[in-house]
């Protein structure tokens, strides 16, 4: 039998491998730890959204195909959102495109928009499937890390300055950022919004958590600054902020040039999906404004319970200002290595986290960094701060 020489794994993904979130929550079901690794609530949404996927279902509503660009009742909704929220009018066919999540989003913008050896800027720690996107699309990674400081971890605009050569295609950005909590301020994203305009860059911006801020923090979406409609994919996404994850609903906005670019890659990776619960998020969009402010209020208390929990535990705590995850520092605890850390912090206290080193090129920078979720019950979250305080034990 031939012995097969080349590697079976297209080399773009070679070095990629299983995510992170996959064994950290494989290691959780093996040891029976509170998972607080990867990102998803452990309670559903609004009743009666949930109710309106039923019924959906029921009337026989999104069940085949629906359409490529989603079904108009969604597409007119996020409309409405973006109208209301930030004043960004957008057409509903010509300007929203439902997606596979903001996952698929991402993927097929970058597939869209990015050729062979364009450079794409990406803010570190990012995303995991950034990486993986801007691979596929043959492009390559420049990353500009954020870096603590004060509690929060900053941008270096000067940094961000110097990345952009004569290659750079797009900035990649994501704010409310995960994993660090960061929430960009209206002028650096004005300045960012200036050095587009001024060396002709494309900007993807990835706003899931757009509802998750906290205290005195405000999302500004950077398509609705001046000059920066017209160079912006806007991503966003149902799972964050209703607590149905599974149903793998998202979208892009942008100028009918900019979706239909996104548009013709999408439409080859999962065509359509999420049929009746696009009919259902459509319902959850129209939602009173109580209902975010009321999942904020809920997130920020947990926020604090987590945050307190794991400074007694003696780490060092970065309180977010946005998103539903702590970035902690384990260098208090006389620990440095985040992967060696998160791999035996189960047997240790009986609790999952992950290694913040996972989500940077410069592995050195995000070493002794960890990240924690926050959005589950209160009950859960004091369960695993009560474990945590084993880590000061003798």
């Amino acid at each position: 039998m031939a012995v097969m020489t080349r590697p079976l794994l297209n080399r773009r993904l070679a070095e990629f491998g299983t995510t992170i979130f996959a064994e950290m929550s494989a290691l959780a079901a093996r040891t029976g730890s509170i998972n607080l690794g990867q990102g998803f609530p452990d309670t559903d949404g609004p009743e009666e959204i949930r109710e309106a996927a039923v019924r959906a279902l029921r009337e026989g509503r999104g069940n085949q195909y629906p359409p490529g660009p989603g079904v108009p009742e969604l597409r007119t909704a996020i409309a409405e959102h973006q109208l209301r929220r930030y004043g960004l009018a957008h057409d509903p066919d010509t300007e929203v495109l439902v997606t596979a999540g903001a996952t698929e989003a991402i993927a097929a913008a970058l597939l869209a928009l990015v050729e062979p050896g364009d450079e794409v800027i990406a803010l570190e720690p990012y995303y995991d499937s950034y990486a993986a996107c801007i691979a596929m699309a043959g492009g390559t990674r420049v990353p500009v890390t954020l870096r603590p400081h004060a509690g929060a971890f900053t941008l270096d605009l000067d940094e961000l300055r110097a990345a952009v050569t004569g290659r750079t295609r797009l900035i990649l950005l994501n704010t409310p950022h995960n994993p660090t909590g960061t929430v960009l301020s209206r002028a650096e994203l004005t300045a960012i919004a200036e050095l587009a305009q001024e060396r002709d860059l494309l900007v993807v911006t990835d706003e899931v958590y757009e509802h998750l801020v906290f205290d005195d923090a405000e999302h500004v979406p950077i398509a609705s600054l001046p000059g920066m409609r017209e160079r912006t994919v806007t991503i966003g996404s149902a799972g964050k902020t209703y607590s149905f994850t599974g149903w793998k609903v998202g979208w892009v906005t942008a100028t009918p040039e900019l979706t239909s670019a996104v548009r013709s890659a999408k439409q080859f990776l999962t065509y359509v999906a999420s049929g009746p619960f696009q009919y259902a998020i459509a319902e959850a969009l129209r939602l009173p404004d109580a209902y975010t402010n009321g999942l904020r209020a809920e997130l920020r208390a947990k926020r604090d319970l987590l945050s307190e929990g794991l400074a007694a535990a003696g780490f060092g705590v970065h309180r977010p200002a946005g998103t539903y995850f702590v970035t902690t520092d384990i260098r208090p605890l006389g620990e440095t290595d985040g992967f060696a850390f998160c791999r035996a912090l189960p047997e240790r206290a009986g609790v999952v986290a992950i290694p913040n080193a996972v989500f940077y090129d410069h592995r050195e920078e995000g070493a002794p960094f960890v990240r924690f979720a926050f959005c589950k019950r209160v009950d859960v979250l004091q369960e695993a701060v009560d474990r945590l305080k084993r880590l000061g034990r003798p």
